[in-house]
Order: structure tokens, then C-alpha cells, then sequence
């Protein structure tokens, strides 16, 4: 009997020595899931730059643009410092975010588009023992944002407003991140997960148009300042090493 308890007592010991490292210091984890991104936007009215190569500061009245929200598929890695901080990797397919019209411009309806990329850093601390299940977290880090295959895909905007063949470019730039959740172990190595983010994001869209005028085609430049503030949620599952 007391051989029997000895073994059943170090198995117990055995397991619950395993789960304690589950999500603890010196451990790695890696998730996939969902990303929606739902942007909080707004514009500033559209500002005529240069026509001609003649500095100019030509504001167009009521016009603007907001973004939709957008879906991808994303990745992420982590590995925990001690049992309470974790450093983790965030990247996802960059989505395609659609220009809408605002204001005199809502007419048009889609204007045009663009992918965003942005992969992030964050850092998170965990609530609770590494042997709970359920864990939930504060984060905060950092995100390189840019944007690529930006373009007018409106034909009645881009000559009825802007008067001619439009390319587009945007700045990109560093932004912070805010980022709150929760993970639900299964056990020791599989777990859930469901995050909320935030970024104060915005960025300038440049236009530079070929314009067709009464004096033949001048180079016509104008921008616009966007703010996407996006609300970004991640559901997920993940795998604990």
C-alpha cells in the first residue's frame, strides 16, 4: 500500500511539475487566428499642393475619405521571460483596406484601395499562476506600419475630381499599440486565446495626377491626412513547447 501511494504521489508531483512549465520562464508558444481590423477613420478635406510644379495650398472643401474594415490570417510567437512577462511576435497576410467617399465625395462611393502591412511587437503580462487556465494579459509594444498596391480604382473620381490618370503613395511610420486578452489552456501545450488592440494610426495619402486642363496636361499634386485608428480583435489557438 505504501509502495502503491509512493508512485501514485510522484506521478502526481510529475504532472503537475510538467503543467507548471507550461506557461512559465524559458518557455516558447506559437498561435494562428483571425484578425479583424474595424478603422475608427476620418480625413482631412483633400489640399491641392502643387499644380504645374507651382507650390499652391488649395483646400477642396468637403471632401473626405474612411476606410472599411478588413479580415486576414495571422501568426504570432512568444516566448515567456519569467512567469508573468512574455515577449511575442505578431504578423498577419496584409489586408486590403477599401477608400471610401465622405462628404461631397460620398457619390463615388468606393474610391480606391490598399494593403496594409504591420508587424508588431509586443510585450504582455500575464495574470494569474503559470498553471492556471485561464490567463489573462495586458500588452503593450510597437508596430512598423506601411502600405503597398495603393491605387484609385474609381474611374468617375478620378476624372470627374481629380482630371486625369492619379497614382497614389502613403507614409509609413512607427506606432504604438495597446493590446488586452485572456488564454485558455486545454492543457498543457494546446490553449485558446481572444485579444483586443488598438492603434492610433494615421497616415498621408499623396496624389500626383496628370491632369488634363484648357492649357494641356500639368502635373497636379495633392494629399490628404488620414487617421485609421484601428480596433484590431485575434481570435486564436496556440501551442505551448
Amino acid at each position: 500500500m505504501k509502495l502503491k501511494q509512493a508512485v501514485t504521489g510522484i506521478a502526481v508531483l510529475a504532472s503537475m511539475t510538467t503543467a507548471a512549465h507550461a506557461q512559465s520562464a524559458g518557455s516558447f508558444f506559437v498561435s494562428t487566428g483571425w484578425f479583424h481590423l474595424a478603422p475608427q477613420s476620418s480625413s482631412q478635406p483633400l489640399r491641392v499642393t502643387s499644380i504645374g510644379g507651382s507650390p499652391t495650398d488649395i483646400t477642396e472643401a468637403n471632401t473626405g475619405a474612411s476606410l472599411g474594415s478588413a479580415d486576414t490570417i495571422g501568426v504570432t510567437a512568444g516566448y515567456f521571460v519569467t512567469d508573468h512577462i512574455a515577449a511575442e511576435f505578431v504578423i498577419g497576410y496584409p489586408p486590403t483596406f477599401d477608400l471610401n467617399g465622405t462628404g461631397s465625395l460620398e457619390q463615388f462611393g468606393k474610391l480606391g484601395q490598399a494593403k496594409q502591412w504591420s508587424p508588431t511587437l509586443l510585450f504582455k503580462y500575464y495574470f494569474n499562476a503559470p498553471t492556471a487556465t485561464f490567463r489573462p494579459y495586458l500588452g503593450i509594444g510597437v508596430s512598423r506600419i506601411w502600405f503597398t498596391d495603393e491605387k484609385i480604382t474609381n474611374g468617375a473620381f478620378q476624372s470627374n475630381v481629380l482630371h486625369g490618370p492619379t497614382s497614389v503613395t502613403t507614409d509609413s511610420s512607427w506606432e504604438p499599440v495597446f493590446n488586452a486578452g485572456f488564454t485558455y489552456a486545454f492543457n498543457q501545450h494546446w490553449f485558446a486565446g481572444v485579444s483586443v488592440s488598438y492603434l492610433p494610426l494615421s497616415t498621408t495619402a499623396k496624389l500626383n495626377t496628370q491632369a488634363q486642363t484648357p492649357v494641356g496636361t500639368l502635373n497636379v499634386q495633392s494629399q490628404t491626412k488620414i487617421k485609421l485608428n484601428p480596433i484590431v480583435t485575434y481570435v486564436n489557438i496556440g501551442y505551448r513547447f
